[in-house]
């Protein structure tokens, strides 16, 4: 029963996030409006957004190659409109991701009976969970390592897990 009731929660967080997209953008600014987007990113200003422009903000080199429709290896304004898309899309979605490993890394460590789930904090960016809070020894560390790092797409993890002396 208790585990129902702390497991109540999780399950909670984990819906939020998946729906927090809907309403907002992931990092909780409005989007940019794309004329003043390119007008930034168009740093030659030549009207065209090339690999190297595109580069200067993260991952939109990415959104370039599916928005990119005549293959030039650039972006028009029409194309940029696509591409700002597929970004914003790939941003919320490794919003949500990020939000669903959390979850699912709390779900383990409550499930696992040798880790104080509720002493270990659980961050997640880009795939790469961050582990902080207090154990009693060394080998809760790393058992909260191992649990962390055995859920589906984690990527790496970190641990800044104080044991307790």
């Amino acid at each position: 029963m208790k585990t129902r009731q702390m497991l109540k929660p999780i399950v909670m967080a984990a819906a939020m996030a998946i729906a927090a997209p809907l309403y907002a953008a992931p990092d909780g600014s409005a989007p940019e409006q794309p004329d003043l987007a390119f007008e930034k990113l168009d740093t030659d200003r030549d009207g065209f957004i090339s690999r190297d422009e595109a580069a200067k903000r993260y991952r939109f080199v990415r959104a370039l190659s599916e928005a990119d429709d005549n293959r030039d290896g650039k972006l028009d304004q029409e194309e940029f409109v696509k591409a700002q898309s597929v970004y914003d899309r790939m941003r919320a979605g490794t919003f949500v991701s990020d939000r669903v490993i959390t979850a699912k890394v709390k779900a383990a460590l409550v499930k696992n009976r040798e880790v104080k789930a509720l002493a270990v904090k659980v961050d997640t960016h880009d795939g790469i969970v961050l582990l902080s809070g207090f154990v009693n020894n060394e080998q809760q560390a790393l058992r909260a390592h191992e649990i962390a790092a055995s859920i589906a797409g984690v990527k790496s993890v970190k641990s800044n897990l104080i044991v307790k002396s």
